[in-house]
């Protein structure tokens, strides 16, 4: 895995999360609650302040919770919720060593469908099935790993031309398209439920 991402928008982040897939697995797991930039250079810093320029599944599992967590704390932080995604942070990198021998390319090497993908996603922690659905379209989309029928598990993130996710943003422009959706795809979640209310 060594392709250019555009998900931080910071070359030093963007080029980690391009090379390391447990930066990119880290990256979508703390893509919540926070603008994507932030979450996706989270990789980026987590490895400065460990001393390297790279992540470790093995070094971050072992590593000492409350010295995690003090880690992610540090301003400026890693996510709004420093604390509590340094734990899940552990637990991901924990269940990989477990699962995995610390290997994250392992989880999608070698898989036979893009249904077992999918699954294989969804059973790590903190990836319910959106955040799985949506890494697995940027497997797809931008990173080469394209089993049968990858697009389908994907859902709607694997539309071909779909401005959805992080799975679709390669730039400035495709990251204001994607923006410009979720906008109004919450604009309409509002519409809805003013007009149910209003029915009710």
């Amino acid at each position: 895995m060594d392709v250019t991402l555009r998900l931080a928008q910071q070359p030093e982040a963007d080029e980690l999360l391009g090379r390391s897939p447990l930066a990119a697995l880290v990256g979508m797991l703390l893509d919540q609650q926070v603008p994507m930039e932030w979450a996706f250079s989270g990789p980026y810093t987590i490895a400065q302040r460990m001393g390297g320029d790279d992540l470790d599944a093995e070094a971050i599992a072992a590593y000492d919770p409350e010295a995690f967590a003090a880690l992610l704390s540090e301003k400026p932080a890693v996510h709004r919720y420093p604390g509590s995604m340094a734990k899940r942070v552990q637990q991901l990198c924990q269940y990989l060593v477990d699962h995995y021998d610390g290997d994250p390319s392992a989880v999608w090497r070698g898989v036979g469908s893009g249904k077992e993908l999918l699954g294989r996603l969804n059973a790590l922690p903190g990836y319910g099935k959106q955040k799985s659905q949506i890494f697995l379209a940027l497997l797809g989309k931008q990173l080469g790993v394209t089993p049968e029928g990858w697009r389908e598990a994907a859902g709607a993130y694997g539309d071909v031309g779909s401005y959805r996710s992080v799975a679709d943003i390669t730039g400035p422009e495709s990251l204001d398209k994607v923006r410009a959706f979720k906008q109004e795809a919450k604009r309409a979640a509002k519409a809805a439920k003013t007009a149910k209310s209003a029915g009710a």
